[in-house]
C-alpha cells in the first residue's frame, strides 16, 4: 500500500502532555511513528522532538498541519514538518582539494545520501571535468577583494534559482562574509580540517604537529559570522604518532574529513539537527 513519509521536528518549553498529545493528533490521521527521539535541555527546560512518521496515501502534509495545529497552539511549539517524497537539492563549493567532494558524489550514487546536487561552485577549474562526468552545472568563480560581493550575490541567486536547501563547503577556501553567513544560517555545512575549537585558521595539521599532538581530527559545523565557531554537528578523531611528518597528518585528515562531512551533510537532510542557541541537538540513527 502506497504511504506518505514524513518528518516532525519540533522544540517548545518541556511539560507534561506533549508526547500525547502528538501521537493522537498523528494516530488521528491513520499516521504511524516508525522512529522517535527526544531531548530536554535541562538547562533551559527546552524539549527538542524529532519524529518520523509514515502515512496513508490521503494524508497529505496539509492534512498533518491540521490535525497538529491544537498541540502548536497549546504548547506554544515551533514546528517543521518535512515531506520525505522529494529529494533535497544542495550546492557543493569546492576549491582545490576535491577528495571530500568525491565521497559526496559516491554516497548520492550509491543511496546512503540521499540528495540532488543542483551545481558545483569553485573558485578553481579543477572539478569542471569532475562535475561534466556527472551531468552536474559547474560554475567557475574566481573571488577577489573585488568581486567578492558580486560572487557571494551570484550565490544567493543560485540558491534561490534551483531550491537548494543546503550549501556544501567541501574544502572550500575562501571565508563567506558575516553578511552571507547570516543571510544562509542554519544552511550552510562547512568542514574544517582540525578538530575544533583547537586550530583553527590556515594549515591546522602542520600547527597540530608542531604542537606534537596524539589525536587529529576534522569538525563538521554550521557557517556563522564567526570564523570557524558555528554550531558542531560532527566530529571524529584518529591517533597519530610521532613518527609521522606534518604531510602524513594531512593525508590523514583527508579520510576523516570526508566521513565527517557526508554524516554531517546526511544528519541534515534528513532533519536529525536541531539548533539549541550556539550549540546542536542531533537525532544520530
Amino acid at each position: 500500500m502506497a504511504e506518505n513519509k514524513f518528518i516532525l521536528k519540533l522544540s517548545c518549553l518541556d511539560q507534561p502532555g506533549i508526547t500525547a498529545a502528538l501521537a493522537t493528533a498523528l494516530a488521528s490521521r491513520g499516521a504511524n511513528i516508525v522512529e522517535a527521539n527526544q531531548f530536554c535541555d535541562r538547562q533551559t527546560n527546552q524539549l527538542f522532538v524529532r519524529i518520523a512518521v509514515a502515512a496513508p496515501e490521503a494524508t497529505t502534509q496539509p492534512v498533518l498541519d491540521l490535525a497538529l495545529k491544537p498541540s502548536v497552539d497549546r504548547f506554544d511549539m515551533r514546528i517543521k514538518l518535512e515531506d520525505l517524497s522529494r529529494r533535497p537539492k544542495i550546492i557543493i563549493m569546492v576549491s582545490k582539494f576535491d577528495h571530500a567532494l568525491l565521497h559526496l558524489l559516491y554516497q548520492i550514487k550509491v543511496g546512503w545520501l540521499n540528495a540532488e546536487v543542483a551545481a558545483i561552485v569553485s573558485n578553481h577549474e579543477g572539478s569542471r571535468r569532475t562535475a561534466e562526468q556527472e551531468g552536474i552545472p559547474f560554475h567557475y568563480w574566481p573571488v577577489n577583494k573585488e568581486n567578492k560581493d558580486e560572487r557571494e550575490q551570484q550565490l544567493i541567486e543560485l540558491v534561490q534559482a534551483t531550491g537548494a536547501e543546503l550549501v556544501v563547503l567541501a574544502r572550500y577556501m575562501q571565508v563567506l562574509s558575516n553578511d552571507l553567513s547570516n543571510r544562509l544560517f542554519g544552511m550552510v555545512i562547512n568542514i574544517h580540517h582540525s578538530f575544533l575549537p583547537s586550530f583553527k585558521g590556515a594549515k591546522p595539521y602542520h600547527q597540530a604537529h608542531e604542537r606534537g599532538v596524539k589525536l587529529i581530527g576534522a569538525t563538521a559545523h554550521y557557517v556563522t559570522a564567526d570564523l570557524d565557531e558555528g554550531p558542531i554537528i560532527e566530529q571524529e578523531t584518529e591517533r597519530v604518532s610521532h613518527a609521522m611528518t606534518g604531510d602524513d597528518f594531512v593525508a590523514a585528515g583527508r579520510d576523516i574529513e570526508s566521513r565527517v562531512l557526508a554524516r554531517a551533510v546526511k544528519y541534515h537532510l534528513e532533519g536529525r539537527v536541531m539548533l539549541n542557541h550556539h550549540r546542536t541537538v542531533v537525532f544520530t540513527p
